[in-house]
């Protein structure tokens, strides 16, 4: 019999693992199978670009796992029963299927985190998902000249999308509300160049802020004040898919599932959890960040672990490490941090429009990597090891 390999979800990380997987295994001993939501491929780090009226590329993953042996399920995971090793799926039409598995790949990522700020759900546009940033981008289209915008959260996301839409919309009235400083991890070149590219687009930015209360055309922030915003932008983080919560799996306080330097699950070892979904530690013994630099090196080390495992070869662990952190500020502009292993940031950064094309050519080529799962790395597929059989059924039975 084949071994059942099941990715739930396709993002950097789960269309990455798929991809490794289908190049690592032999398919005459393998049923791969890769379950999404949509049918397509989401750049999940363009989805600012997408928001301010941008046409991203539209990526099949038909086409892109055609002749690889991996089968497609495009349907929305309902259930996981890692007792039984069985999800529960089920189609646009809300037909309902279930898949067993033998190895399972969990890869459902994560959306939007609210943080519990009353109205953020009635009012604010978030851009963690297709969905959103397509809401978003209707939003802004029908804004006319003038009229505030405000992005709230100072992270990556939230300085992407408020150059974005600064650079885009350069008749709007853009604003950033962030906790702490603006860019206040970066290096003091980093900070300087961020804030003379958003002084540059005309962002206003509001520090120390923290925003308590959004309105339809307000935000009401801790210090008992008011900022106007005909659209807000939320982006204070993400929430991982609530999916693994429901489960007997081993999982953190905010439903990441805890898994070893290999990406499996402390608690079930025939569960891997890569990208937004798992809870792993890096450098410095600290978790990593939940980003596409951290997701797709995750999927490699899970997908290859697993290869090793079924074909009896020793598994690789290569240790997790950062090195720079990219930012696009507008098509134009960018920020390359350079960073310690454990992702601190040091003296040196990348600034201007070398960064933004050294930021560009990090998006294509992941976004590439992905859509070629054949040829971003050699194939080599290993058959798999026969499992040993029982003493007993080695011996026979009695007729």
């Amino acid at each position: 019999m084949q071994h059942r390999i099941v990715v739930l979800g396709a993002g950097y990380a789960g269309a990455a693992a798929a991809g490794r997987l289908a190049r690592r295994l032999h398919g005459d001993d393998v049923a791969l199978t890769l379950v999404n939501a949509e049918p397509d491929f989401v750049e999940r780090v363009r989805l600012h670009q997408l928001a301010t009226g941008q046409e991203l590329r539209n990526r099949p993953f038909g086409a892109m796992f055609e002749g690889t042996g991996v089968t497609l399920r495009v349907a929305r995971v309902t259930a996981v029963d890692v007792d039984r090793r069985e999800v529960t799926v089920a189609d646009a039409h809300g037909a309902r299927d279930v898949l067993g598995y033998d190895t399972l790949v969990y890869a459902l990522g994560s959306g939007w985190n609210d943080q519990g700020v009353p109205g953020t759900a009635e009012h604010a546009v978030q851009i963690a998902g297709r969905p959103g940033a397509l809401r978003a981008r209707e939003r802004l289209a029908r804004l006319g000249a003038g009229r505030p915008v405000l992005v709230v959260g100072g992270g990556l996301t939230g300085l992407e999308a408020a150059a974005e839409i600064a650079e885009a919309r350069p008749d709007l009235s853009v604003s950033l509300a962030t906790r702490g400083a603006l860019g206040d991890w970066l290096s003091p070149k980093g900070r300087r160049h961020l804030r003379k590219v958003f002084d540059g687009l005309g962002v206003t930015v509001h520090e120390q802020t923290a925003v308590t209360g959004v309105e339809a055309d307000r935000v009401t922030t801790a210090a008992g004040g008011t900022v106007p915003a005909a659209v807000t932008v939320w982006t204070t983080g993400f929430a991982v898919h609530p999916l693994a919560q429901a489960t007997a799996l081993d999982v953190t306080d905010t439903g990441q599932i805890v898994v070893d330097a290999t990406m499996r699950s402390v608690s079930h070892p025939d569960v891997y959890a890569v990208g937004d979904a798992a809870m792993a530690m890096g450098p410095g013994d600290k978790p990593l960040r939940m980003s596409c630099a951290t997701g797709t090196p995750m999927a490699w080390q899970a997908a290859d672990a697993i290869a090793a495992r079924l074909t009896g070869r020793k598994v690789p662990k290569v240790p997790m490490r950062y090195f720079n952190q990219c930012i696009s500020l507008g098509r134009r502009q960018g920020l390359v941090q350079y960073v310690t292993a454990d992702d601190r940031a040091v003296r040196a950064a990348l600034t201007g429009r070398p960064a933004a094309v050294y930021k560009e050519l990090i998006c294509k080529g992941a976004a590439w990597a992905v859509a070629n799962p054949m040829l971003a790395l050699p194939t080599r597929r290993r058959r798999l090891v026969p499992a040993p059989v029982p003493a007993d059924a080695a011996a026979g039975t009695p007729a």
